[in-house]
């Protein structure tokens, strides 16, 4: 029934809300997302490094990872009920960053070896769904002029994989796109 003063919506109308009630369900749109990761690496402002830290490079990151990529190879969902949850992934911490680091290197030149020492874990929530969000930091014997990164998540299981860079040292920020025929970058301080 009609108010006065108010019309119908068009049948059309109707449709084209049901069809995007529909494409934005859960795992509607996420079952066909391409498989791709975050990686933001930031040096420290010069000055604002502790005085312990001297000689050491200062450079954080955080590395996003879907978390239903890491499931595909980690079987993160334990009850298999379709859904991964904080406590599952909590349970796995250490899973996932053995099986993710690996795939991430950092070169500061000749005598001047570099690691990944991770620092924290947790959640972060992306368009396209949850993601793994890695916290380390780049440790080398002295900091780099240069700082060679290789990048290989997932490549030898899904070539499609991408990851997403951003560097942000302070005075510039700069971007490149991971692939498997890209998975080196160099970088200069």
């Amino acid at each position: 029934m009609n108010r006065p003063g108010r019309r119908s919506p068009p049948a059309l109308s109707l449709c084209a809300l049901g069809l995007l009630a529909l494409l934005g369900a859960p795992g509607a749109v996420t079952a066909h997302s391409a498989s791709d990761a975050y990686l933001t690496l930031t040096t420290d402002t010069p000055g604002s490094a502790a005085p312990e830290a001297a000689g050491k490079a200062s450079i954080h990151g955080q590395w996003d990872i879907a978390l239903r990529d890491l499931d595909f190879v980690l079987k993160l969902d334990a009850n298999g009920d379709g859904r991964i949850t904080w406590g599952e992934v909590r349970h796995r911490t250490t899973d996932i960053e053995s099986y993710a680091y690996p795939y991430l290197e950092f070169d500061g030149g000749p005598h001047n070896p570099c690691s990944v020492k991770p620092r924290k874990q947790m959640i972060d929530d992306h368009a396209d769904g949850a993601y793994a969000a890695l916290f380390f930091d780049v440790v080398c014997r002295a900091p780099p002029k240069k700082l060679t990164m290789s990048y290989h998540l997932f490549f030898a299981i899904d070539p499609s994989h991408r990851g997403i860079f951003v560097m942000n040292t302070g005075a510039s920020v700069s971007t490149a796109l991971l692939a498997p025929d890209h998975e080196q970058i160099g970088l200069v301080f």
